[in-house]
């Protein structure tokens, strides 16, 4: 089924059902892909699915072999300007929720969030998930649980590496553009968070939560 579209039609998904499809969507699969069959997922399953003769349902078919390759990840993150790339790419890698974390040195307030759930879901979309990560509403640093989390920590030294207790860890924490405030390395050191080097150079904040995610995924 290689290279047939793949379509996200939410949670509850059954054989023979007729879900209505937005205008978009049948556009993208009739005049881009020049095709009526795809695949639907969603809630961790696949189907087969066809377009129906008005292009406005997707005709649910039979279930398809193809296992979820998510994980069961959190990525806590702050906002920041390329909050857009740092979904796509943690989605990509299976990550399974979404926390935004307003730090002390958030700058990026004003995230549209309605447009990253539409990022999501193409990212999945494209990445042969069976399911979409959820974005959870963004919550103060002060407010989360830091004592089982392993997180980005710019002052550890190249090469420090997790133990094997925290690769057992699936909530991960990574900071914004300007890192994390001296406070904030104080409560994490506090709580027993596990801190872990990215590598010898800086990283743009979206390109160190998808190396952070790609540590505790591999």
């Amino acid at each position: 089924m290689k290279n047939i579209p793949r379509i996200f039609v939410g949670t509850d998904v059954s054989l023979g059902q007729s879900i209505p499809v937005a205008r978009d969507v049948a556009h993208y699969l009739v005049r881009v892909m020049r095709t009526c069959d795809c695949l639907a997922f969603g809630d961790g399953n696949e189907y087969t699915a066809r377009l129906s003769d008005d292009n406005k349902f997707l005709v649910i078919g039979d279930k398809t072999e193809h296992s979820d390759p998510s994980s069961d990840i959190t990525l806590m993150f702050a906002p920041i300007k390329r909050t857009d790339d740092l979904l796509n790419m943690a989605t990509q890698l299976g990550v399974a929720k979404f926390q935004p974390v307003i730090t002390d040195r958030t700058t990026a307030h004003h995230i549209n969030w309605e447009r990253m759930r539409k990022i999501v879901i193409e990212a999945a979309e494209q990445s042969n998930r069976n399911s979409v990560p959820q974005i959870l509403n963004p919550i103060k640093f002060s407010d989360l649980d830091l004592s089982n989390i392993v997180f980005a920590d710019e002052r550890a030294a190249h090469g420090k590496e997790l133990d094997c207790m925290a690769r057992n860890i699936k909530s991960i924490l990574v900071g914004p553009e300007g890192g994390f405030s001296d406070n904030e390395f104080a409560a994490l050191d506090a709580a027993g968070a596990r801190g872990v080097s990215l590598g010898k150079t800086i990283l743009r904040a979206e390109l160190a939560a998808a190396i952070a995610v790609a540590k505790i995924a591999g």
